[in-house]
C-alpha cells in the first residue's frame, strides 16, 4: 500500500480570473505540507509566476513538461499550454474558461493513468466553460463520464457529511427525478463510501423529505409517502441503518444531524445551505462513488474578491488533506478486502 507521504496530488487550476490561483499559492506556501504530499499544478509556469508576483508570494515552483519529471518535495507545475494568457481578475471570460478545461482534462488524464493519486479541483465558472466540446454543468458530471462508478456530491467535514439525491437539477424537476431506483443507488453509494473512505463499519444515514414537512400526509405533496417511505422501508429490511424521511426545516436546527454518520438531502439547496452555514470555509466537496478520489473547496470563483489577496485558503487546504486521508483509507480497505487471509492472520496475532 502506498504511504501517505508519497501521495501525488494533482491540482486543476480552475478559473484564472477567480481566487483559484491565490488559494493554491497560499496552501503550498507552507512548506510543511510537502512532507505529506507531492503537488502537481496543471497550468503553465507563466501563469503561476504571474500569480506569484501579483500576490507577492515566496513560493518556488518546479516547471515540468511531463509527469516523468515530477520531483517530490517540490511544488511541480505541469505546463498544459504555452500561449500567453490575459488575466483580468473578476471578469467572466470564455477564453479563461477554455484554459480551465485544458487544466481539468490534463489532470483527469493523469488521474486515469495513475501518474497522480488524487485530484483537487480549484473553482470553475460553470457558464464560461461551456463549448461544443464541453457541455457539463460542472466538475462532478464531467468526472462521472471519465471515471468508473456512480458519482455523488458528498459535502464533508470532520463532523458533518451531506449527500444529495439530485444535485445540479432545476427545482421544478426534483420530484420527478427522485425514483426508487435513484434512492437505492444513492444510498448504496453513500453507505459504501462511509465504509471505504471514512472507515465507518455500520453507518447510520438520515434521509430528508422531498416536500415541506415530508408532505404532511399528502397535503403538501405525495412523493414522500408514495416513493420515499416505501423505498426506505425496503432498504431497512436489507439491514442498512437508514432513517427518515425527516422534515428538513427543523433537522439541522435541532442538532439531530449529530446523531448520524451522513445525511442525504433531496436536492441541492436543501443540503448545501445548512452544510455551508455550519461549516463554510472548512467544508470539502468530495465526489464519492468513483474509482478515483476527487475533492474541491466548498466555494466558487469569488470574482468579487479575486486578485485582492484576501481569499481564505482553508477550504482548499482541507480539500487537499481530505483527498489524502480518503486515499489512504480506501487503499487500506482495498488491501484488506483483497487479501482476507492477511486480515485473518492479523486478527490471530492480536
Amino acid at each position: 500500500m502506498k504511504q501517505t507521504e508519497n501521495i501525488v496530488v494533482g491540482i486543476s487550476i480552475g478559473d484564472l480570473n477567480g481566487i483559484g490561483g491565490e488559494i493554491v499559492l497560499k496552501t503550498f506556501e507552507d512548506a510543511r505540507i510537502l512532507d505529506f504530499c507531492t503537488p502537481v499544478i496543471f497550468a503553465s509556469i507563466k501563469v503561476m509566476s504571474f500569480f506569484k508576483t501579483h500576490f507577492k508570494s515566496e513560493i518556488n515552483f518546479h516547471s515540468i513538461k511531463d509527469m516523468g519529471q515530477v520531483v517530490p518535495g517540490k511544488v511541480n507545475v505541469l505546463n498544459c499550454w504555452n500561449e500567453p494568457v490575459k488575466i483580468e481578475f473578476g471578469k467572466e471570460d470564455t477564453k479563461i474558461g477554455a484554459f480551465a478545461i485544458k487544466s481539468l482534462e490534463a489532470a483527469t488524464t493523469a488521474l486515469k493513468e495513475e501518474t497522480i493519486d488524487v485530484l483537487v479541483t480549484a473553482p470553475i465558472n460553470k457558464s464560461n466553460i461551456q463549448s461544443e466540446d464541453f457541455k457539463f454543468p460542472g466538475h462532478t458530471d464531467y468526472l462521472a463520464q471519465e471515471l468508473k462508478g456512480d458519482s455523488l456530491m458528498f459535502m464533508v467535514n470532520d463532523t458533518l457529511r451531506v449527500g444529495l439525491f439530485t444535485d445540479h437539477v432545476p427545482v421544478k424537476d426534483v420530484a420527478t427525478r427522485i425514483t426508487p431506483e435513484l434512492i437505492e443507488k444513492k444510498i448504496a453509494t453513500v453507505y459504501e463510501s462511509l465504509q471505504k473512505d471514512f472507515k465507518i463499519q455500520k453507518p447510520k444515514i438520515a434521509i430528508l423529505g422531498i416536500n415541506p414537512h415530508t408532505g404532511d400526509n399528502g397535503v403538501i405533496g405525495s412523493e414522500d409517502d408514495t416513493v420515499l417511505r416505501p423505498t426506505l422501508q425496503k432498504i431497512k429490511e436489507s439491514g442498512k441503518l437508514v432513517y427518515g424521511p425527516y422534515a428538513a426545516d427543523s433537522f439541522f436546527g435541532s442538532n439531530n444531524y449529530k446523531n448520524f454518520d451522513a445525511i442525504i438531502a433531496s436536492y441541492h439547496d436543501q443540503g448545501l445551505i445548512p452544510f455551508k452555514t455550519l461549516s463554510f470555509g472548512q467544508g470539502v466537496n468530495f465526489t464519492a462513488g468513483l474509482n478515483k478520489v476527487r475533492t474541491s473547496p466548498d466555494h466558487g470563483t469569488a470574482y468579487e474578491i479575486a486578485g485582492k489577496g484576501v481569499a481564505d485558503e482553508n477550504s482548499f487546504k482541507e480539500a487537499v488533506y481530505s483527498a489524502m486521508k480518503i486515499f489512504k483509507n480506501r487503499s487500506e480497505h482495498d488491501e484488506l478486502t483483497a487479501n482476507p487471509l492477511k486480515k485473518a492472520s492479523r486478527n490471530e496475532r492480536r
